[in-house]
């Protein structure tokens, strides 16, 4: 998260949003890469799947599916990941990436197997 400018501004199992800077996660052509959408994605829909996990489990993801639709230069994008199931043993979530202007720039989906978290 760290590395890609990644930043939660709201984080519940109900919905989690954030953000991340076009500029330092662009791919030769200086277009946002589709890789950190897909990870700005992945992200938003973990931490929501974590949230419903719960502390006694894990969320860890297990398919992503992601459509480009349009390019992005400059700015912030930011992502909103919403549940589309959460079960007993798995959580999807919906996400959407959007640019500054609210034109949606990609959209995702993300499954999480959900684990009881192993004693250390």
């Amino acid at each position: 998260m760290t590395r890609l400018g990644i930043e939660i501004t709201e984080a519940s199992s109900d919905r989690v949003v954030g953000t991340m800077p076009v500029q330092g996660n662009v791919q030769p052509y200086g277009f946002l890469h589709g890789g950190a959408s897909a990870a700005l994605a992945e992200t938003l829909g973990s931490i929501g799947a974590q949230h419903h996990a719960g502390a006694g489990a894990v969320a860890i993801g297990v398919d992503l599916n992601i459509t480009h639709h349009r390019s992005v230069t400059a700015g912030m994008v930011s992502g909103t990941a919403q549940p589309l199931h959460l079960g007993r043993t798995t959580a999807t979530y919906s996400v959407t990436v959007s640019d500054e202007s609210g034109a949606t720039v990609a959209s995702a989906r993300l499954t999480c197997a959900i684990r009881p978290r192993r004693a250390t």
